[in-house]
């Protein structure tokens, strides 16, 4: 067997078997959602950052790197600053909330500020966008898998989704925040340690500048060296989608419910946005170390595990494969945890079974993590790329739930009414300009944060007009 291969089935092995057994004490859907509310800093830390390094900010950002050099930065960086408003503005108050009304998910708290029509909205926008991003994780385990042993991409969808969808259904977040520490100790090490040996294999740092000079020509090498090359408009669609999906993303706010308390949440996810910030350097590098290497590869986003594979020494390189797989795996379950939430909380709960039992909704639970584990892999087989996977889900976070998350904590006046004329107004006009304009937008603006500017003005003019009526 390919020992690369045998690597990762072993790891995926030791994973699968550490799910099993912490799921083993869950006994009830609030140990199942919220992990009991019992998580100190550490653990805060651990689960929110290895959910947080995945498939679009290592083997997407890597193409990211591959194709625009250090400007890819952007792409984990602005994630990066959205991590720290929810550690310093909005993650604490959110705690306090849910602690207080026994809130397990975010759409509780929709329902809770809102109305259970709200609620209703957001879960079903949620889901069917959330698949996307499942995709995205479920696409990146298949290129490394395709890379290894060269396994077709259904084949490495199919096989990802099963290993995540089986520890994930077993204890939910006591499990994911368990497995997410082996994952994240697993990944930080593999990505950092191979960077220095990735950069020596090509005789050290001005070796590397010398062959990207080279292969792209002086002009093009200064340009991917800069962290504006990108252009501006483009730096602005990173950050209007990316900043806020990472201050009300509701698989991050449920990871944060999870806190004893809510100077936990601010050291817990302040310290997962330092490390987010520092780490936004390392994926655009090895893109860059790729193409000075291979110039020629067809696809931008195989060149992480490339470098993996055929720039480091075989010990190196199984780690370091391990480590992106499991940089995969570990977002992969969170977003799983996500969808099974959503469905057996905000929909079967509140609209189907209001009185269920605790071990019902255990059961439901588990249930539609699996059912959301293969409607994963059904879009993964579809979709292109990792990139455009996840976009999708980001800039339907950004739009739809950015603005009634902040009025809703902080404006008195932000109605139900005007809560869903701007979910409604965003989502309309961001697929508008989307498909309109071919993604290009409007001026600077991009289709999101376009559409998120009109959510602010319709709220606005909504809650006024309601007020002064």
């Amino acid at each position: 067997m390919n020992v690369y291969l045998a690597t990762l089935i072993g790891y995926s092995v030791v994973l699968v078997g550490v799910g099993l057994l912490v799921g083993r004490k869950v006994k009830s859907a609030s140990d199942f959602l919220v992990g009991g509310r019992r998580f100190g800093p550490g653990r805060i830390f651990a689960t929110f950052l290895a959910a947080n390094i995945g498939a679009g900010s290592t083997v997407g950002a890597s193409g990211l790197g591959y194709r625009f050099g250090l400007s890819a930065w952007w792409w984990v960086g602005s994630a990066a600053i959205g991590t720290f408003f929810l550690a310093t503005a909005v993650g604490p108050k959110l705690w306090q909330l849910a602690s207080a009304h026994q809130l397990h998910t975010l759409g509780d708290f929709w329902e809770f500020r809102y109305s259970k029509a709200v609620k209703a909205v957001i879960a079903v926008l949620l889901w069917l966008g959330t698949l996307s991003i499942l995709a995205g994780q479920l696409i990146a385990i298949s290129w490394i898998l395709n890379v290894v042993i060269g396994l077709p991409k259904w084949q490495g969808c199919l096989a990802g989704g099963l290993v995540a969808v089986i520890y994930c259904s077993a204890g939910g977040l006591a499990s994911a925040t368990i497995v997410n520490m082996i994952e994240l100790a697993v990944t930080m090490t593999g990505l950092l340690i191979s960077l220095p040996f990735a950069i020596e294999t090509l005789g050290g740092w001005q070796a590397f500048l010398d062959r990207l000079s080279v292969h792209a020509g002086p002009a093009r090498a200064a340009e991917l060296l800069s962290f504006t090359a990108v252009g501006g408009k483009q730096i602005l669609a990173y950050v209007a989608i990316l900043v806020p999906s990472f201050i009300v993303s509701p698989g991050l706010v449920q990871k944060l419910y999870g806190a004893k308390n809510a100077a936990t949440v601010r050291r817990g996810v302040g310290l997962n946005s330092l490390a987010q910030f520092a780490f936004a350097i390392v994926p655009p590098l090895f893109g860059l170390l790729a193409l000075s290497r291979f110039p020629d590869l067809e696809n931008p986003e195989l060149a992480l595990p490339t470098v993996m594979m055929k720039m480091l020494p075989k010990w190196l390189g199984l780690w370091a494969l391990a480590s992106i797989f499991s940089a995969e795996l570990s977002a992969t379950d969170a977003i799983l945890f996500m969808l099974s939430t959503s469905l057996a909380v905000d929909l079967y709960k509140t609209f189907l079974n209001p009185g269920v039992a605790q071990r019902r909704l255990l059961a439901v639970s588990r249930l539609t993590a699996v059912i959301a584990g293969t409607a994963g892999v059904a879009l993964a087989i579809v979709l292109p790329s990792i990139i455009s996977a996840v976009t999708i889900f980001y800039s339907l976070l950004a739009v739809a739930l950015f603005v009634p998350v902040i009025f809703g904590l902080y404006w008195r006046r932000m109605s139900t009414g005007a809560a869903l004329a701007c979910i409604f107004a965003a989502v309309a006009v961001t697929a508008l300009l989307t498909y309109g304009t071919t993604g290009k937008g409007v001026g600077f603006f991009s289709p999101p944060a376009a559409g998120i500017a009109v959510a602010l003005v319709v709220a606005v003019l909504v809650s006024r007009y309601r007020v002064s009526a």
